[in-house]
């Protein structure tokens, strides 16, 4: 039977329940100690059947109004305006919802992106479900769009007459498959670094060959895959390399162009490939053990059992289960059941696993989520740039090891242009774990500068198109 929409912001919100409870606990504990039930219960107003339940258990309308009421006093510390406002737009559409009203596609759409944001800023693993929920409702979208379009063409034939003797754009370029079967979405044109290292995702960004057949290279991001090479082969290069852009800057595609650089796949197969190994003064690549760690991904408060049955609790602990499986986490694991930075034992996982590349992405978004007291299985606020200091230190030891750290490109000087990105940082506590972040890997770190303008519609081109064929066929055989 076929899901409405209104059904669809039903299940949302049930995610959302799902997802915010055990953060919303968690932070009032923290605030509140052995009084966050008691103080919980005051925001409860007349709705008494919650009264005797965890705050985890209560319902998606009560855990979003103790969000709004206490946020000052509890949330203001981790989230910030840009999630205040999810807050106040998730209440407006769940009492929507539940007085039946209906909801359009695009009002769907909005609730479900609403409510993947909010999730997605807590490391809800739920928001994974609700961006499910969106590629399908767009997928239903665009096929009605695309039978639409066919009704319309059946009963008129429209015949365009080429200008100057230049034929129809059609004949010259060619979309995409999924851009030309209305099959394309646009959310689908952002990267995913932690779907893609999970084997998941669209063949354009989870297939090599794929993703830089459609990759145009700019100069920046060429600059960076020489270095990651001659860094990865043991002949220089920069250890560490921040890349710190504004939000959708480039930083996730860069990341993505460096892990599938080093997939194990014969560098012929990978366009323009070639010329960037000639540059680093190589003609092969090395076997690389990579590592990807992505902030919203990996939540703080819930330990992961691998599929061999590790029990991870920390980012080093997730580190050296990447690097080298039970075996490597190992050497860890006590660091990591404590909560407590590993140390040298970096450096000598490095050594023994290497050669290494290390993505980080989203680290701002895990750390702002940490309590001053070690109180949550990943350890303390402290103790998160403890490790960064470790780990870049590490890095810049190894000779074949390269750590690339993405972060937000805003600031703190009060600018609204500087702090466009509060999406991305969050609050109170997520400019202070950027700050912080900033001030460690930047002793060791390599600047790195977006694409530029011009460069932007190449990179467009070829996402959405084929490449060019002759330039000769452009022209009519009558010109």
């Amino acid at each position: 039977m076929a899901i409405t929409n209104h059904d669809r912001v039903g299940k949302a919100i049930d995610f959302v329940k799902q997802g915010l409870g055990p953060f919303v606990e968690r932070e009032f504990k923290n605030a509140y100690k052995d009084r966050a039930s008691a103080e919980a219960a005051r925001y409860l107003g007349e709705d008494r059947l919650l009264a005797n339940k965890a705050i985890g258990e209560w319902d998606a309308a009560a855990l979003l109004k103790l969000m709004w009421d206490t946020w000052n006093e509890v949330f203001r510390r981790t989230l910030g305006p840009a999630e205040r406002s999810l807050v106040s737009e998730l209440r407006d559409l769940r009492n929507k919802w539940a007085h039946q009203q209906s909801f359009s596609s695009d009002d769907a759409y909005r609730a479900l992106d609403s409510a993947g944001r909010l999730l997605t800023a807590v490391s809800a693993p739920q928001a994974d479900e609700i961006d499910k929920m969106k590629m399908e409702l767009l997928r239903l979208r665009f096929d009605e769009q695309v039978r639409t379009e066919k009704r319309k063409s059946a009963g008129t034939a429209i015949e365009g007459t080429a200008a100057a003797n230049l034929k129809p754009w059609r004949e010259v370029v060619t979309p995409h498959k999924d851009v030309a079967s209305g099959r394309y979405q646009a959310a689908e044109f952002a990267a995913d670094l932690w779907q893609v290292h999970l084997g998941e995702g669209t063949d354009e960004y989870k297939k090599p060959v794929e993703f830089f057949r459609r990759t145009y290279l700019t100069e920046s991001l060429k600059r960076m895959l020489i270095g990651a090479v001659q860094r990865i082969s043991g002949q220089g290069g920069d250890p560490v390399v921040q890349l710190q852009t504004n939000f959708g800057g480039g930083k996730t595609h860069s990341m993505l162009a460096l892990y599938h650089l080093f997939s194990g796949t014969p560098p012929s197969e990978l366009a323009g490939i070639d010329a960037v190994l000639r540059e680093a003064n190589t003609d092969k690549l090395p076997t690389v053990k990579p590592v990807v760690l992505v902030g919203t991904k990996i939540p703080p408060g819930n330990p992961v059992t691998k599929p061999d049955g590790t029990i991870v609790r920390t980012l080093w602990g997730e580190l050296a289960w990447q690097l080298g499986g039970k075996q490597a986490f190992e050497r860890v694991r006590a660091d990591d059941e404590q909560a407590t930075s590993p140390g040298d034992v970096l450096r000598e996982l490095f050594n023994e696993y290497g050669p290494c590349l290390i993505l980080i992405d989203e680290w701002v978004a895990y750390a702002r989520q940490l309590h001053d007291q070690s109180d949550l299985p990943a350890g303390g606020f402290e103790t998160q740039f403890t490790f960064a200091q470790v780990l870049t230190e590490s890095a810049k030891l190894v000779k074949n090891c390269l750590l690339v750290i993405s972060l937000p490109a805003s600031d703190t000087t009060g600018s609204p242009h500087s702090q466009a990105d509060d999406v991305e940082v969050g609050g109170m506590r997520g400019r202070e774990a950027l700050d912080r972040l900033r001030n460690v890997v930047g002793r060791v770190e390599s600047s790195w500068r977006p694409a530029s303008a011009e460069e932007g519609f190449e990179i467009v081109r070829r996402r959405l198109f084929e490449p060019l064929v002759d330039p000769r066929s452009l022209r009519t055989g009558t010109s």
